[in-house]
């Protein structure tokens, strides 16, 4: 019996205490089980942890995979998966005061960080693509900041509706008697809106126009190819 309160970090350290001394202590009391609801918590928030370890860089990794071949450059998926990540710890950040503050939630579910990850990097991402491509199809004719300012006022009334809409959706989990449930519907909710509203409209843009035709590097313009210099006039006629 434990005098720490249940699932709390006192009970986790007197858990992992007790594993480390049995496994320390020989024959025949290394093969000693240590159980309970506070060890089965633990384990469960240690391999949840692995998990988000996992496949938090394999998501990213294919998400650069696929917009790099989408966009034809490298300094584009990079700067685009920077906005998602900082869209997702802001949000994720925002919720944990929401929750500690105003719900009442002391902690996250465990498997909560790993299913908002996943959502908001696949909503952003998608977001990014259909932004960007218009970009990338504007610049060929209007450069890219023309360009990128014609993708915003043909694609910002789409994409503003449909987060603002997925917002709704994924608000109405934050009803339900579940607390991971709540707490996904929260974090991805504000996420949506907050990419949505802050990073599609004012972010990205201003990341194209700061960072110009290095955006889409190594690609070029079309027409804009190096070409080799004209021959003066005054030496041709010489010749």
């Amino acid at each position: 019996m434990l005098d720490a309160a249940p699932q709390s970090e006192q009970a986790f350290d007197a858990v992992a205490g007790l594993r480390g001394a049995f496994a320390d202590a020989g024959a025949p009391l290394a093969g000693t089980l240590v159980g309970g609801s506070d060890a089965t918590a633990l384990d469960t928030r240690a391999s949840a942890q692995h998990d988000l370890l996992l496949v938090a860089p394999l998501i990213l990794a294919i998400v650069f995979l696929v917009l790099l071949v989408l966009l034809r450059s490298v300094v584009a998926p990079v700067l685009l998966l920077l906005t998602v990540l900082g869209t997702f710890f802001a949000s994720l950040g925002a919720s944990m005061w929401l929750f500690q503050n105003v719900l009442g939630f002391p902690a996250l579910d465990t498997s909560v960080t790993l299913f908002a990850f996943l959502f908001l990097v696949a909503l952003g991402v998608d977001y990014n693509i259909f932004l960007t491509t218009r970009a990338r199809e504007e610049r060929d004719r209007s450069g890219t900041r023309l360009g990128m300012i014609a993708a915003l006022t043909a694609t910002g009334p789409v994409i503003t509706s449909a987060g603002v809409l997925l917002a709704a959706v994924f608000a109405v989990l934050g009803v339900l008697p579940v607390v991971a449930l709540t707490q996904i519907g929260v974090i991805v909710c504000i996420g949506v809106l907050l990419d949505t509203l802050v990073v599609r409209t004012l972010l990205v843009p201003a990341l194209v126009f700061l960072a110009g035709d290095r955006f889409w590097w190594p690609s070029r313009r079309p027409g804009t190819e190096l070409r080799a210099p004209a021959e003066p006039r005054e030496a041709a006629a010489v010749r």
